[in-house]
């Protein structure tokens, strides 16, 4: 005999996949009220849901109260789009920018409150940095993941920080919630994000975003190098690789 759970559990997919379809008829975004009063549900429920769906990447919530479609839908969707194998579509730009930097290049998507190496090229130099594809990093350590976390506003990087606690991985970590909103908001503006050896010590990465034609964060792409020897003025070159690879998704 069934209980009232299952029907339950298919109440909340059926009031999720509501919500859902209410952000992308408002454009992708919308606020609590506007999400409960559209959907009909009371504006608790909604935000449980809401709250739920946050936790897994399928909405996010940003400055203003406002909620909009998540990055895993966006990377899903994108993932989908013509058949697009995002790590071979990146590759031969990632090879290119290899070749300019001779450093290890990095192509990344979020997953939850971290990010997942999917693909990277490496130079031919005995010493290097090699990230392991499938190999998962907080959020918080990462120029990639700083530049995640910046985009999706303050209210985000409050939630990340009380969700995770912000563990320190060297004395370099940032580990308040202030100091992580101050840096990568800053990362945000400037279009490009550092890590000082905030996840290893000795080891220094230069972090962009990719977009694809709509604007919205698929992925992110780094350099990853040993501090001593990367150099800031690689970074028109990161930044370029990443219009690249964007266009390609167009």
């Amino acid at each position: 005999m069934k209980t009232d759970d299952s029907r339950s559990g298919i109440q909340v997919i059926d009031r999720l996949s509501a919500l859902l379809h209410t952000l992308v008829t408002n454009g992708g975004s919308a606020s609590l009220k506007t999400l409960s009063a559209e959907t009909g549900l009371h504006p608790s429920t909604a935000f449980r849901i809401l709250s739920s769906a946050a936790d897994n990447g399928l909405v996010d919530r940003i400055d203003g109260g406002q909620y909009r479609l998540g990055e895993r839908l966006m990377q899903w969707a994108c993932a989908l789009q013509g058949g697009t194998n995002l790590p071979e579509l990146a590759r031969p730009v990632m090879e290119w920018l290899r070749d300019k930097v001779e450093e290890t290049v990095n192509l990344t998507l979020r997953e939850g409150d971290e990010v997942v190496y999917i693909e990277r090229v490496t130079p031919r130099r005995m010493m290097r940095v090699e990230q392991v594809i499938g190999s998962h990093a907080p959020l918080h350590v990462t120029a990639v993941g700083k530049m995640m976390l910046g985009a999706a506003g303050r209210e985000a990087v409050k939630d990340y920080a009380a969700r995770t606690g912000l563990p320190a991985y060297t004395s370099h970590t940032i580990t308040t919630p202030g100091k992580l909103w101050t840096e990568v908001s800053r990362c945000h503006k400037q279009g490009y994000a550092l890590d000082d050896e905030e996840a290893e010590i000795g080891v220094g990465c230069i972090g962009v975003l990719i977009r694809n034609g709509s604007g919205i964060i698929v992925a992110g792409l780094s350099i990853s190098a040993p501090i001593e020897r990367r150099r800031l003025d690689w970074v028109p070159l990161v930044q370029e690789a990443a219009r690249r690879i964007s266009a390609r998704l167009k």
